[in-house]
């Protein structure tokens, strides 16, 4: 594979020869059995950046069998968690080892900021740090007090073979919330990553190889959902399927998994709400309600795409939303002082385009934006949406771009009812200095998450995940191991056991 630098200028970046990508099966970088080949070009610059061998439905029915072997007759389930756990913690070091690498070919791929990619990448290190701690921790349970003739012991065994299916907005930070901890219960693995941005999870097939994983434990595809990713959901030789992406493709996804009784983890859509209050801290608020729409350019399943206004002060802070979005600076994610990249793909950026269309045909007033930005590339401006009401497709439905509507609400009551109406149930902000009110705000809420005067900030002891068509299950947290498990009862009999047809 070819090594990546982000000390270069953009000119001198982009004229280097683009990464090449293999496929990982059975702990060997192979070609597609067909020969088929994939090409990246930068969503922001229009330049060639990544070829891969791109897996077939072959290909990909290879990779679960050597999966299934690595789980049935290979080392990985039957290592102490203190093993598992030491590689686990090498593979860290090496992605702090990479970093430059990895941030570098995540923004040339996905179109994002440099200094965005890097801090994602060092979370990404500490999520497999923390997924190698889990690793030991791992337990079953006993109970003593069924008898004096039983003994009941409740062992927590890896579920086995794990399809991981992952998006193109994250690419590096998603696949390191799912596999370490897949990895780190002792299951075995086939990823697939968005073809549109596979680079940094095949650098990190490498750093899983280097930091001495067993062959067939980790397999990587780089191909297409509607061929891999098909066979990765429906083959009976996979035991559980975890995915993050769109609720529409999640959806089709579990019903597929159905057939077979897959486990699923579905991290989906959102379209998350941030209230404010009156008596918040509005400069902190307005600071929150700008990064948290256009932070990744809106392309993020947390992103607070609608801001709830409280109507005493809805003009006042219009207005100062307005200015101070006009102040974010979008341009080339390899720049230093870029806040907003590129749009990942063409169709993203159409489908962003059409959402703020259709909302100026329901009669919402586009404040600010609304439009593509000229090229090379693919831009879309910060966009500022008014005059929303809640029947709007744009206060409900995900638009994942830098767009936000804004609505205003009357009181808390009125506010809950906006943030609960929409079929998503991700997460959620709200801004007062009144304790009750976000106390009592943030438990009738129905998300997975609410922040409370602060937005997307995360850490790897809180579970994520959402409610209703957000998604089903949780990633992260203390029991982010224990969901790649199953449970088995030992019922032990002591002494000699009572026939059942003699008296009693």
């Amino acid at each position: 594979m070819s090594a990546l630098s982000a000390t270069a200028a953009p000119q001198e970046i982009l004229a280097r020869p683009p990464f090449e990508g293999r496929l990982l099966i059975d702990g060997r970088w192979t070609d597609a059995r067909d020969g088929a080949r994939l090409e990246r070009r930068s969503p922001a610059h229009d330049a060639l950046v990544a070829c891969y061998a791109q897996a077939g439905a072959a290909d990909a029915r290879d990779a679960i069998a050597a999966a299934r072997r690595a789980f049935d007759s290979g080392p990985w389930p039957r290592m102490k968690g203190a093993e598992r756990a030491a590689i686990l913690r090498r593979v860290a070091d090496g992605i702090a080892a990479r970093r430059e690498s990895l941030a570098l070919l995540e923004t040339l791929e996905n179109g994002k900021p440099l200094a965005q990619a890097r801090q994602e990448i060092d979370a990404a290190a500490e999520l497999w740090h923390y997924a190698a701690a889990l690793a030991r921790q791992l337990h079953g349970d006993s109970y003593d007090t069924l008898g004096e003739a039983t003994l009941g012991v409740v062992l927590r065994e890896p579920i086995g073979v794990v399809s991981v299916i992952t998006p193109w907005n994250f690419p590096f930070l998603i696949v390191s919330q799912k596999l370490p901890f897949a990895l780190a219960a002792g299951c075995t693995t086939v990823v697939k990553p968005a073809e549109v941005t596979s680079g940094t999870t095949v650098m990190l097939g490498e750093i899983l190889l280097d930091a001495g994983m067993p062959p067939g434990v980790v397999n990587i595809l780089v191909g297409p959902g509607s061929v891999v990713g098909e066979e990765l959901v429906t083959d009976p030789r996979i035991d559980m399927v975890s995915f993050t992406g769109s609720t529409t493709i999640g959806k089709g996804a579990v019903a597929k998994a159905a057939r077979t009784l897959k486990k699923v983890s579905m991290e989906l859509g959102g379209k998350n709400p941030q209230i404010v209050f009156p008596d918040a801290d509005l400069d902190a608020a307005l600071d929150a309600a700008v990064f948290g729409v256009y932070f990744n350019a809106g392309q993020c399943c947390n992103s607070g795409s609608r801001l709830l206004v409280h109507e005493a002060i809805a003009a006042d802070f219009g207005r100062a939303l307005i200015e101070r979005s006009r102040q974010v600076r979008v341009g080339d994610p390899l720049l230093p002082d870029t806040q907003v990249g590129a749009i990942t793909t063409e169709r993203q950026l159409q489908t962003i385009d059409a959402h703020v269309r259709a909302a100026r045909e329901a009669g919402a007033r586009v404040e600010l934006g609304g439009s593509t930005l000229a090229g090379p590339g693919m831009f879309f401006e910060p966009t500022v949406v008014s005059g929303v009401s809640r029947e709007m497709a744009i206060a409900h439905e995900e638009v994942f771009g830098p767009v936000l509507a804004v609505l205003p609400f009357r009181d808390l009551d009125d506010a809950v009812a906006l943030a609960n109406g929409t079929l998503y149930g991700l997460s959620a902000a709200v801004w007062s200095k009144d304790f009750d009110t976000c106390v009592t705000a943030a438990r009738r809420i129905k998300a997975g998450t609410v922040w409370v005067n602060t937005f997307l900030e995360g850490h790897a002891e809180l579970p994520f995940g959402g409610y209703r068509e957000s998604g089903l299950g949780r990633e992260l947290g203390r029991q982010a191991a224990e969901d790649y498990t199953e449970t088995k009862t030992l019922h032990l009999h002591l002494g000699r056991r009572t026939d059942w047809w003699l008296p009693r």
